[in-house]
């Protein structure tokens, strides 16, 4: 079930009816039903897809309670391992089979033999990458003892299959969200309204922002080899602000909706096309997979206490598998590797914990030297996310080499002059809002203290532009990781 569409309008309302004025009295209950409903969200895409979730969450909550009795130290690497295996040997075989299986054969031909293979015709399960993520920090933190194992199956199951998080995360902690199913919740209203603004704001960037931008970007990726050096930048650029309206308004979407339930959910986009280097964009985007990828992978390789030939290592580790993370495909490795290539000088001048602040606090505008460093960080983004975006390695190099050529400097391609505007038009409006917005929690945030009239005006003028302006529908881009 997707956020953006009419199913999703009657689920959300029911759901929450039900679940403060049918099943408030008991927590318990009130978890039930939470599963319940997360179970009937999930299973709308595929209900064939339940018992891989349910064996997954069934897995690690009979782990983690051998690991919370488990004192001898050979008998908790063990435990671990099984969840490792089992949890990552599903998301192997589901996202990366026919990958390995055609690269194994591609290496093959390169040395002149032939060698037969059968690929599986293989459905990626919608959120695995994010469900499995999540169900592994439940029992590492346990195997470290971060925290005690929950006898409360419910709970636990509800935590892992949580529906507005649940396919594209932001990817819980269970030290953070697994105690909030334990406690009582109570309606705030300021709670939800900040919600529902936060539910607009993402409904925007996505329906209106990245829906639109996606229609330029399809014509311009599908047509490169035949388009100036400016339309490909262009596309380039669009591209940049699709996903990031697509996965930044997906999570605004998620952690909405689940203060609409009294749940609070990390914050997992901090306006990262402000950043002014390739460090602080890493710790503004995503941020609920980079913060998990350096408490599980980057510190138990050793961090940044070596050397630095070992910080350059664990580097390159890191965004490698980030790149893999993302995709079954040669061209996200080397859109981690490329990221890496960005960050390493930073690393090696000790300067990538420089810009820990936001730009411009208590100020209007940047200072010259902000600006330049934010529009220098933005283009180095686009132009690693072309191989983000490209189906092959071979396209992207082409891609970028049809940038870079005296074609450039021609005047780009519109293609349909309404979307393309709609599409700067509404990338105005973003960039506006956010920068305004750039030290809140999300873009919307508004204070009971903002006029009435004010704030009601911003609400009517958004829903207008959902309604009148939004692009044809597209599926979430992180539905596929």
């Amino acid at each position: 079930m997707l956020f953006n569409t009419l199913e999703f309008s009657i689920f959300l309302p029911l759901v929450f009816l039900i679940y403060w004025f049918v099943v408030n009295k008991n927590i318990k209950v009130q978890n039930l039903f939470l599963l319940f409903a997360s179970y009937v969200f999930y299973g709308w895409w595929d209900y064939r897809f339940l018992g891989l979730i349910i064996f997954s969450s069934t897995v690690d909550f009979l782990i983690g309670l051998k690991l919370s009795k488990e004192e001898k130290t050979f008998n908790r690497k063990a435990l671990l391992f099984l969840s490792l295996l089992i949890n990552l040997g599903f998301l192997g075989f589901f996202k990366y089979y026919n990958f390995f299986l055609d690269s194994f054969v591609d290496a093959f031909t390169l040395f002149g033999s032939t060698f037969d293979s059968n690929r599986l015709n293989i459905i990626l399960p919608v959120g695995i990458s994010f469900y499995t993520f999540q169900t592994l920090s439940y029992s590492i933190d346990i195997y470290r003892k971060k925290m005690t194992a929950t006898k409360d199956l419910i709970a636990f199951f509800a935590y892992v299959s949580f529906f507005p998080q649940l396919v594209a995360g932001p990817i819980e902690r269970a030290t953070n969200l697994l105690p909030q199913f334990s406690k009582k919740r109570k309606f705030e209203y300021e709670n939800a309204t900040d919600g529902l603004r936060q539910i607009l704001w993402g409904l925007f960037k996505k329906v209106v922002v990245a829906d639109n931008c996606a229609t330029y970007v399809n014509e311009v990726f599908s047509n490169y080899a035949e388009l100036s050096g400016s339309t490909l930048l262009l596309g380039a650029v669009f591209f940049a602000f699709q996903i990031y309206g697509d996965f930044s308004g997906y999570s605004d979407i998620a952690i909405g909706t689940s203060r609409l339930f009294g749940f609070n959910l990390m914050k997992n986009f901090a306006f990262p096309y402000f950043s002014r280097d390739i460090s602080e964009f890493w710790r503004r985007w995503h941020i609920s997979l980079s913060t998990w990828f350096r408490d599980y992978l980057y510190i138990p390789l050793g961090g940044s206490r070596g050397g630095m030939v070992m910080k350059i290592r664990n580097t390159f580790a890191i965004f490698l598998v980030s790149g893999f993370w993302h995709g079954a495909n040669w061209t996200f490795l080397a859109w981690g590797f490329l990221n890496a290539l960005y960050f390493l000088p930073l690393l090696l001048a000790e300067k990538n914990r420089i810009n820990t602040n936001t730009v411009a606090e208590g100020k209007l505008l940047p200072s010259p030297k902000e600006f330049y460093q934010i529009i220098k960080t933005f283009l180095l983004i686009s132009l690693a996310w072309v191989f983000f975006r490209s189906d092959t390695i071979t396209d992207s190099f082409h891609y970028l080499k049809g940038i870079f050529s005296t074609s450039l400097f021609e005047s780009p391609t519109f293609f349909d002059t309404k979307i393309f505007s709609i599409s700067i038009l509404s990338i105005s409006i973003l960039i506006f809002i956010e920068w305004i917005q750039r030290t809140k929690e999300h873009g919307l945030v508004l204070s009971s203290k903002t006029p009435f009239l004010f704030r009601w005006s911003v609400y009517i003028i958004l829903v207008v532009l959902i309604f009148y302006f939004a692009g044809t529908k597209q599926e979430f881009i992180y539905f596929q990781f």
